[in-house]
């Protein structure tokens, strides 16, 4: 089912202020230093600032909504993730990954400075995300950031997003069936989506037996993401995407799409939209930005 209008604009405009906020704090937290250390400074705001789509920043807010967090709590949070993900972004580019010219409409950042300026940029991001977290501003509890710090480590390595990179290195020579795709993806998108969703529970200290419907909507959603995205690589615009679209059939890896048919994978895709949206039915009015994002990651065209 399509969302309604009026859900629709209300996610877009907490989008906008959530990437407004987002961008603010990039400019706050990268200021350019004045020593040789600048170049390094520069290289980070260019892939911080300015475009992407947010989606994990906007979604830790709406899992915030659930449980009345702080937006300054839910932002700090979102900056982390942002952090990770856009150094995840960088070393993904580099020649010795994906190898790609164009990011969010603009040259990747080592095809703007050079590729060791590149890799120190994407280390800083990394660095930063745990400074973020571990910041009594984040939250007043230690024991509340010690947990959002070790989720957030576990999620970007090898049990999570580094594994399901290295996951995608090996799909280049190894033929990968439906279970393995799914399990790739899980790592390497769904388990960053999943800590948005788990940073709420975390800083509204929820006991573990508690977030399993939400762990049930995260995993949905990030499948259904990656579903979108593999989807968009086939039969999507290259000007809207802001980066090469066609690589994975062109590496001969196996998708979503290559192994299920584009029918097939949409039907999927919204099947696990309507999976998602029913983890939440124990909620009311104050779940309703994370339907209407669970119905943005099939509709969206980038």
């Amino acid at each position: 089912m399509t969302r309604s209008r009026g859900a629709g604009a209300d996610m877009k405009a907490r989008a906008h202020d959530v990437a407004v906020q987002i961008d603010m704090a990039f400019d706050r937290l990268l200021a350019i230093p004045d020593d040789p250390r600048r170049r390094l400074y520069e290289a980070m705001r260019h892939a911080a600032i300015g475009g992407g789509k947010r989606l994990r920043p906007l979604l830790v807010q709406a899992a915030c909504d659930l449980f009345n967090i702080s937006r300054e709590s839910a932002l700090r949070v979102g900056l982390a993730i942002e952090c990770i993900h856009v150094y995840s972004l960088i070393h993904d580019d580099l020649p010795a990954m994906d190898d790609d010219d164009l990011r969010r409409g603009k040259p990747t950042v080592h095809k703007a400075y050079d590729e060791a300026t590149a890799i120190l940029a994407g280390d800083c991001l990394h660095d930063l995300a745990f400074e973020v977290l571990a910041d009594e501003e984040t939250h007043p509890d230690p024991f509340v950031r010690v947990e959002l710090v070790k989720a957030l480590a576990m999620c970007s390595g090898p049990a999570g997003m580094a594994g399901g990179q290295m996951m995608d290195l090996e799909a280049e020579h190894t033929r990968f069936d439906l279970a393995t795709v799914t399990r790739l993806q899980n790592l390497k998108t769904g388990a960053l989506i999943c800590f948005c969703v788990e940073a709420a529970a975390i800083m509204a200290r929820l006991p573990q037996s508690a977030r399993t419907k939400l762990h049930g909507y995260a995993r949905d959603i990030g499948l259904a993401f990656q579903i979108a995205d593999d989807l968009l690589d086939v039969e999507g615009d290259a000007a809207l995407a802001g980066k090469a679209l066609g690589k994975d059939a062109a590496a001969g890896k196996e998708t979503f799409v290559s192994l299920l048919g584009v029918e097939a994978a949409r039907e999927r895709a919204h099947m696990l939209v309507a999976q998602a949206k029913e983890h939440l039915r124990g909620h009311g009015a104050e779940a309703d930005l994370l339907r209407a994002i669970a119905d943005y990651i099939v509709e969206r065209d980038r």
